[in-house]
């Protein structure tokens, strides 16, 4: 027990929230300089001065060298011998080498370079006039000029002064400096023959310093005149130095001959460390071996300058630049490399994926994480994920003890921590650790004993535990999100498939990541605003990421088809299906009595929505599905008119379009009328019901589905293929004939050959959709591929023609293929022939197999989109990172603008409305769909049928917000005491006349406006298209009343005077018969409108803080990849979207 305990509390490995002691103190700014030799010594302990770094004899370090242990210990054991600190407690000091002769700055050559071509090489002085000087300094120092603006003057400064050859201070000629071609630590003054630009009296006397050299061999002459003036570091120094002040500020250098190095800095061996390899020895790190190096060739150099022979001190001097360079920056271009390794110099460390601030700061490895594969699982709610107990058991959670949880801590430390859920440590509050592993069972039962209020227990993972799950790569804030664990056994994460669309994930062998949040402030923050419900709306779209999917969908399109019909057990044993047990569950009435009592598939959908009478889940929606065949809404012969009406399901088969995202769906009203929990609720239900439900009926696909002369039906497919792919050709051998005779008419900006090509591709482009929209129509019902393509699960027309009937016409490049041989694609054809199949065109399907050149073809298509999805992948994922990069710090403030980290202004309004676009329902981008929110409230507050029998007033309590509504005083209160028939009660079930809509509207759009300002905030100025929108509305409503009222021959008071006529005929059956035909308010419905639409633009509006910038750069970013990841699906198809 003794053993288990520690003693140490200056060490905690508890996750606490940092108490901050924040000083009244503000960083003003940050300057970064160069530093000077003198500089590098005064912060330098010793100076390196031998290259070796262990004397064999003692097997320790050599007094300075590159190991000396001045600069830190490399060892566990030993002391830093400047500090007398061990490795754990001292954090390193520098060393430096002083150099025999300066060096350029490997980081810093661009710049020398840029310097020396601006400034005179004779006076050192700018090349710029001392008006043009004097003008850029005025404009630099003006307080209002920003880092950009500087930045561009420099610039300008920079081209102006490149292009004078003439100094205007001491008018001497200057030429162009240049890098050295082929070395790249050397700079160049072209002032030879060869420079075109270089002034003749400077090339002339450069060209006399050659005289006794040509005259000696004439050989040199053409050398000669390509020669060119070498700086070398020291002249260059010379050359800076002589840079006046007012000259550096304008090249925004405080010293430009600090650029030149004279000191090297050498690191402390803490961030070099010695790796020690056992028997073998030691491997030093790449900057130790660098400062060798570094150290040898400096060696090198003092001796040739003592022995004083030119041609060897150029060399040595030359190393020396290398070894230095190297050790800065050994990626140069133009160095030469060390075969057969990659050195890790200072820069290597520092930048890219890998590198200190991307790989160990932005990014990092974890603890409390954990990987494996992922597996579906249907019957775990879309909140969920599945945790094998294995990884539960290894993942731990510090939680304190209190009286709430002191009976289960202590279980869990009974079970110790190989028994899950058990625990692994406790932690006392005077900072000892007792680790359970090493302690026996009835030790363990006395700790359990002994445990307090105010000790933490580190136990397993559990049920309900917050856990963030996370699919590389991440390319949107949806691709993290916080989910609830569910601990089962296994070896792989299971999760519902609802989830699936954004993480993009499959089960073909992906594996996810998942994080167990240590702390109940990081639990709360995840739970909030990480979580599932919170990740149901993209705001990529608008439309809903989280629905259902693949088998849930061929599972309701199949459950709610017209002959499906459940007797009473059956119809019992859906109910369990979708329940999970805890709720009541009311069955509803059968749809068939006798002979013997039946349920239809589609009341199994309303149970599911609505399970029992106390449920406040209103769903009223009107949505064509893919089948709906466009012949009537009422009685559409396919079933494609999906109707609900307050949770119940009239008609219609359930398909893509209604469970699916789009913002007329299911789930995205449900949100939007009740919450997102019930979206998720409902979500978790038909995952249930309808992948149990199709386990149960079966749903296989076999070759005999993809067989167009099987079935019922059989050849129909074939006969239509052969009609179309024939008239088709017709029209192709039309135009051939047509650019064969010269009679073919050129389309604009288009050759003869141009046209022909794109009239042709598309015809037979169009044989590929017309099949496909065939196959749809001829298949028999029953069809397994038509089954799916239908109701969305899988597939599309495309695939069904490429199965079964015709691969269609193969594309690279956006055209048909080219000739590859002399004027032919393939050997097989004619030489110069045109014709469909000669150019890529594929007659035969998957199905009866292709032909030798139509195979060839096709895996043309299919390798472009290989390489397609290779390459552009990494360009779209680099695109997004600039863009991440750009935008990262723009986010909305408390004043409701859009800001940098600077607090400067990007937008007044965030999308000029302030609006959230995951909150907006209305098509183009119109925050409120009031046509939808008024058949909604009309719906929910329709009269129940005993209404209509007694004739009693009895409305329906309208759900949702509207009770808090009630709080806060109602939109159309003043509106409703204006109406004066609206003080009986028997008008309450009066349906508004059109004159009366007409005089409401704009007092409703400003009583509108009036709520959303006092609620939010806003200004009139800001809320003016939402007022003229509500106006418009109930206008054109009125409209549609009038329009209604003819129908049924009633009096349709649009007037005043017609008006009062209506009012005198008024009749509650005429008014039942009114509201039949479609929305025609009442006052009190129009009140419930109202008040909906202001709580709805309310909630739409964006909140203060949220990161718009990051999520513009996700939503650009993230379809763009993804893009790109799915075009091999479609080889060789023309038509595919591109950014």
């Amino acid at each position: 027990m003794e053993a288990a305990e520690e003693n140490d509390k200056s060490v905690s490995d508890l996750k606490e929230t940092v108490q901050e002691s924040f000083n009244n103190y503000q960083v003003d700014c940050v300057n970064f300089t160069v530093l000077t030799s003198d500089e590098i010594s005064t912060y330098s302990e010793v100076e390196v001065l031998n290259q070796n770094n262990y004397d064999i004899t003692t097997e320790k370090t050599f007094i300075f060298g590159p190991l000396d242990s001045r600069m830190g210990s490399n060892s566990k054991a030993g002391l830093c011998g400047t500090c007398n600190k061990r490795i754990d407690e001292c954090v390193g000091h520098f060393g430096h080498i002083s150099l025999a002769l300066p060096v350029f700055h490997a980081g810093f050559l661009r710049h020398t370079h840029q310097v020396l071509q601006t400034i005179c090489k004779a006076c050192g002085r700018l090349m710029l006039s001392p008006e043009m000087a004097l003008r850029y300094v005025r404009r630099l120092r003006k307080p209002t000029t920003d880092d950009l603006q500087k930045q561009s003057l420099h610039r300008k400064i920079l081209e102006s002064c490149k292009l004078t050859r003439v100094c205007p201070h001491c008018r001497e000629h200057n030429a162009s400096v240049r890098k050295g071609s082929g070395v790249p630590l050397m700079i160049k003054h072209q002032v030879g023959p060869s420079n075109k630009n270089a002034p003749d009296d400077m090339s002339k006397e450069f060209s006399e310093t050659f005289r006794d050299a040509r005259d000696f061999n004439k050989e040199l002459q053409p050398y000669a005149e390509k020669a060119s003036a070498d700086y070398n570091p020291l002249e260059a120094y010379e050359l800076l130095k002589r840079v006046p002040p007012i000259d550096r500020e304008l090249l925004g250098l405080v010293r430009p001959e600090q650029l030149i190095l004279f000191a090297v800095p050498v690191p402390p061996v803490c961030i070099r460390p010695t790796v020690s390899m056992g028997d073998r020895g030691t491997r030093e790190d790449d900057l130790t071996v660098a400062v060798g190096q570094i150290v040898e060739a400096n060696t090198a150099l003092q001796q040739q300058l003592a022995r004083g022979f030119p041609r060897q001190i150029l060399e040595a001097w030359e190393f020396l630049q290398e070894a230095c360079a190297r050790y800065i920056n050994s990626e140069m271009s133009g160095l030469p490399q060390i075969k057969g390794k990659m050195v890790r110099s200072l820069c290597t460390r520092l930048k890219g994926k890998e590198g200190r601030f991307r790989g160990n700061l932005s990014g990092k490895r974890v603890d409390f994480s954990a990987r494996t594969v992922i597996s579906p699982d249907p019957n775990v709610s879309v909140e969920e994920v599945v945790i094998p107990e294995w990884v539960a058991k290894r993942m731990t959670f510090p939680e304190k003890v209190c009286d709430a949880n002191i009976q289960r801590l202590r279980e869990a430390i009974d079970r110790g921590p190989e028994k899950h859920p058990g625990a692994c440590c406790i932690h006392t509050p005077d900072g000892r650790r007792k680790f359970l592993g090493v302690i026996k069972r009835n030790m363990r039962k006395q700790m359990a004993e002994s445990l307090k209020t105010g000790d933490m227990v580190e136990r397993h993972m559990r049920d309900g535990d917050i856990v963030l799950f996370n699919r590389q790569p991440s390319l949107h804030r949806l691709s993290i999100m916080a989910h609830r664990a569910k601990v089962m056994p296994g070896r792989t994460f299971r999760f519902n498939e609802c989830v699936c669309a954004p993480y993009n994930a499959d089960f073909d062998g992906d594996e996810m990541n998942i994080h167990l949040p240590q702390t109940e402030e990081a639990r709360a923050e995840a739970y909030q605003l990480m979580g599932v419900r919170d990740g149901l709306v993209t705001p990529k779209s608008g439309e809903v990421a989280i629905c259902a999917t693949q088998d849930f969908l061929t599972g309701a399109f199949l459950l709610t088809q017209r002959d499906v019909y459940l007797s009473r057990d059956k119809f019992c044993q859906l109910c369990c299906f979708l329940s999970d047990g805890l709720e009541t569950i009311d069955l509803p009435p059968p749809a068939i009595l006798k002979p013997c009592e039946l349920w239809t598939g589609k009341q199994a959908i309303s149970v599911m929505l609505r399970p029992n009478r106390r449920s406040k889940i209103y769903v009223n929606l009107e949505v064509p599905e893919k089948n709906y065949s466009k012949k009537g809404v009422s009685m559409c012969p396919n079933d494609g008119w999906v109707l609900f009406r307050n949770s119940e399901l009239l008609s219609g088969n359930l398909g893509k379009k209604v469970l699916g995202g789009a913002k007329n769906g299911l789930f995205f009203r449900l949100i939007r009328d009740c919450g997102a929990q019930s979206a998720i609720d409902c979500m978790s239900r038909i995952a249930k019901l309808t992948s149990r439900w199709l386990m149960n009926r079966g749903f296989t696909i076999g070759i005999d589905d993809v067989n167009s002369e099987y079935g019922q039906g059989a050849g129909r497919v074939s006969v239509e293929k052969q009609r179309i792919t024939e008239e088709k050709y017709g029209a192709v051998a039309r135009y051939i004939g047509q650019y064969n005779s010269g009679t073919l008419e050129n389309k604009p900006g288009c050759n003869a050959e141009q046209t022909l090509e794109a009239l042709v591709n598309g015809e037979l482009g169009r044989i590929r959709d017309m099949v496909g929209s065939m196959c749809e129509e001829k298949l028999a019902f029953y069809n397994k591929p038509r089954i799916m393509a239908t109701c969305g699960s899988k597939g599309s027309p495309i695939n069904l023609c490429q199965m079964m009937a015709c691969v269609g016409q193969q594309n690279v490049g956006g055209q048909r293929i080219k000739d590859g041989f002399v004027n032919r694609t393939l050997p097989h054809f004619a030489k110069g022939s045109r014709e469909p199949k000669a150019r890529g065109f594929v007659a035969n399907s998957f199905y009866s197999g292709l032909e030798p050149p139509e195979f060839f073809f096709h895996t043309m298509g299919g390798r472009e989109g290989l390489v397609d999805t290779a390459v552009k992948t990494a360009e779209t994922g680099y695109m997004q990172r600039r863009l991440m990069k750009a935008l990262e710090d723009l986010s909305l403030k408390y004043d409701m603008t859009v800001r940098t980290s600077n607090s400067d202004v990007v937008q007044f309004a965030f999308g000029d409305d302030g609006l959230n676009p995951a909150k907006m329902e209305g098509s183009a981008s119109k925050p409120l769909d009031f046509e939808y929110v008024l058949n909604y409230v009309v719906h929910v507050l329709r009269p129940p049928h005993r209404a209509r029998r007694s004739k009693k007033v009895q409305v329906a309590k309208a759900p949702g917000d509207l009770p808090a509504m009630e709080q806060k005083g109602r939109v159309a209160e003043p509106i409703q005491r204006s109406v004066q028939q609206a003080q009986s009660d028997q008008y309450k079930l009066w349906p508004l006349l059109p004159h009366e809509l007409n005089q409401l509207a704009r007092p409703c759009a400003e009583r509108f406006v009036e709520f959303v300002t006092r609620t939010q905030g806003a200004t009139d100025l800001e809320l003016e298209h939402v007022k003229s929108d509500v106006r418009n509305f109930i206008q054109s409503l009125a409209q549609q009343v009038a329009e209604k009222r003819q129908i049924l021959s009633l009096e349709v008071g649009d007037t005043e005077a017609s008006a009062k006529k209506a009012r005198a005929k008024w009749r509650l059956e005429d008014s039942l018969s009114l509201m039949d035909l479609g929305p025609c308010p009442t006052l009190q419905q129009l009140d419930a409108f109202l008040n909906t639409c202001a709580v709805k633009y309310v909630q739409a509006l964006l909140m203060p803080g949220e990161a718009v910038g990051a999520v513009a750069a996700q939503s650009i970013g993230e379809p763009a990849t993804q893009m790109t990841l799915k075009t091999f699906h479609f080889a060789g198809v023309v038509g595919l979207p591109w950014i």
